[in-house]
């Protein structure tokens, strides 16, 4: 008799761990009858919006980017909606100035952007009202002077 008990026993308990909640499963907040879900659902992620089609991306941007062997480079780039583009850098306390110009295109991802000229060649993703330096790589500049790569969106006066 013990030994059915035993075997009934373990049997239930076998059963009670096969059995999942459904608490935690993808789609278990949601109420079958509003179909609305609760605030425990993960949220998923757009991937239908990026910088290219959701950020105001035209424009002109400035700032200073550091310098090996001057105080720093005044940088302006202008993002044209016909997918050109102009620089300039201007070398502090040096009489040296890059002027250049030219087509820019789109990284799959909408993010970056990527400036070819004859002089420029350069990544930079693209923020709302700023553009972020990145590495020849296209990863993001690390470091103390990370904050010097950036440069900011003159808004129109």
């Amino acid at each position: 008799m013990m030994k059915i008990f035993s075997i009934a026993a373990l049997a239930a308990l076998f059963t009670m761990s096969a059995c999942t909640s459904n608490a935690n499963k993808p789609g278990a907040g949601a109420d079958s009858t509003s179909g609305t879900t609760d605030t425990t659902e993960t949220e998923i992620m757009d991937t239908a919006h990026n910088s290219q089609n959701s950020v105001d991306w035209q424009g002109t941007y400035t700032g200073v980017m550091p310098c090996a062997d001057c105080p720093g480079i005044k940088t302006t780039i202008v993002l044209n909606n016909d997918l050109t583009f102009t620089y300039t850098g201007e070398y502090q306390e040096r009489d040296t100035k890059v002027e250049d110009s030219g087509k820019f295109m789109w990284h799959e991802n909408g993010s970056v952007v990527h400036l070819m000229g004859k002089e420029v060649n350069m990544k930079l993703k693209v923020g709302e009202n700023q553009l972020f330096s990145l590495d020849q790589d296209g990863k993001p500049i690390d470091g103390p002077l990370k904050e010097h790569y950036i440069l900011k969106k003159e808004m129109a006066k």
